[in-house]
């Protein structure tokens, strides 16, 4: 397998001769003052806020909604017309909506089985990406998407807001500037109650709903009712748990005030289910930690420590959830959506700033990106090393052992079984099975 820096060249090569081996660039050139045609793929749950908002700027015209539900496709579609005065055209089969030339860009708000395989045909097809998070099921996919933008030359958005979000990226500021030091050890926390999905024997699936479709690349399974629209997330075939679900947030904040470009070289973890009694596959309870060696300043060591409690609503360090960074001379507290407490040595409190998640600012810059050819904030290679996390704290948790990965090659060191779980089975001869998978 090669590795990450030699794809780097070949990507430079590459992109430098799209127009001579016919790779298509964007639908059209798109001004600064253009109107920008957009479909969403995905507008139930979080894709219904991504639709609102999309749909409320003023350069934005959405064209399509697609959903394997014709119910909530249909909801979509009335929603589009009240904010815009105009009907999106309803296509439950997202190839149809890659074959406009006029679509310039897509949302991906489907459950994460779907995320990789919709956005590389997207790319393909043309088209910039923004993609909920987190960004791909697992890590080949994940490293399959950064290939795939960058060969087609696409602004690919991962749906990771607190890049975009003033307080967020002010703490990151003073993190970078040494305020604390030099930042050792960042932890990131998921604390909160979770519902109980119950066991339930499969049944047939509603009318409304192609479960065929829903299924897509995945390995079929039988349809049971605890299974979608929300709690997909909850099964090794559809998701990444919880942490990857919410806890990828705090953990996209822990390694950017870390200062880590790269993965780590270490993860140990363990966990289970301690709480639920119900189908839920992945943790409810885990503890990870992530090392990197020679990552700091005099080439120290650092550590990124994730803590997840999904059945326990209490306030952590002044947050639900939130991130601490420890530095040599210092600490910072955060909360996504709170805001953060900066301390120098002895514990004496210095700056703080409050503040909430800004997601209309992460989807225009966005589309400012796509205007402007430059890289979004959740840049998709960003989104990759975050998920990644995701991915192998979850690995090393369901085997009970310490990895050892190479983050050039994105293998585990002498374990098969481990580099089983980087990649997932596809439905054979499926039409949105990735190449190289």
């Amino acid at each position: 397998m090669k590795t990450r820096r030699k794809f780097l060249q070949q990507t430079a090569t590459a992109v430098a001769a799209t127009s001579a081996i016919g790779i298509p660039g964007p639908t059209h050139a798109v001004g600064a003052n253009e109107r920008l045609i957009i479909a969403v793929i995905g507008p139930g749950g979080m894709g219904t806020n991504l639709l609102n908002s999309f749909a409320a700027q003023k350069d934005v015209e959405i064209a399509y909604v697609c959903d394997p539900d014709a119910k909530r496709m249909g909801n979509a579609a009335q929603a589009v017309e009240r904010i815009g005065g105009k009907a999106a055209k309803q296509e439950k089969d997202m190839r149809r909506i890659f074959e406009d030339k006029s679509v310039d860009a897509v949302v991906i708000a489907t459950p994460d089985h779907w995320h990789a395989p919709a956005t590389i045909l997207a790319c393909e097809a043309g088209k910039h990406v923004y993609v909920e998070k987190p960004c791909c099921h697992n890590v080949r996919e994940g490293r399959l998407m950064v290939e795939t933008a960058r060969r087609y030359n696409r602004v690919v958005q991962t749906g990771t807001q607190s890049r975009s979000t003033e307080h967020v990226m002010k703490a990151m500021e003073l993190l970078r500037s040494g305020a604390i030091g030099d930042v050792l050890v960042a932890k990131a926390w998921n604390s909160q109650l979770r519902g109980n999905i119950g066991k339930v024997k499969p049944s047939e699936p509603p009318q409304t709903l192609d479960f065929d479709l829903w299924v897509g690349p995945a390995p079929m399974v039988p349809y049971q009712s605890n299974l979608l629209h929300a709690s997909w997330r909850w099964f090794f075939a559809f998701g990444a748990g919880d942490m990857g679900n919410d806890g990828v947030h705090d953990i996209d904040i822990a390694r950017w005030g870390l200062g880590v470009m790269t993965h780590p070289s270490r993860i140990t973890a363990i966990g289970g289910k301690y709480f639920f009694d119900d189908d839920q596959q992945f943790p409810d309870t885990q503890t990870v930690c992530f090392e990197y060696p020679g990552a700091g300043i005099g080439r120290r060591p650092k550590q990124l420590i994730f803590e997840q409690r999904i059945w326990s609503p209490y306030v952590q360090e002044g947050h639900e959830n939130g991130n601490a960074f420890y530095g040599t001379r210092g600490m910072l507290i955060l909360g996504k959506g709170g805001g953060w407490q900066l301390y120098g040595p002895r514990n004496e409190a210095r700056e703080k700033m409050t503040g909430r998640p800004d997601g209309p600012a992460h989807h225009r810059n966005f589309l400012e990106c796509i205007k402007s050819g430059t890289r979004p904030n959740a840049d998709v290679e960003i989104g990759h090393l975050s998920a990644a996390l995701c991915h192998l704290g979850n690995i090393a948790t369901r085997l009970g052992r310490t990895l050892q990965f190479d983050p050039e090659t994105e293998r585990v060191k002498d374990d098969s079984e481990a580099n089983g779980m980087l990649r997932r089975a596809y439905r054979e001869g499926h039409w949105a099975m990735p190449r190289g998978v």
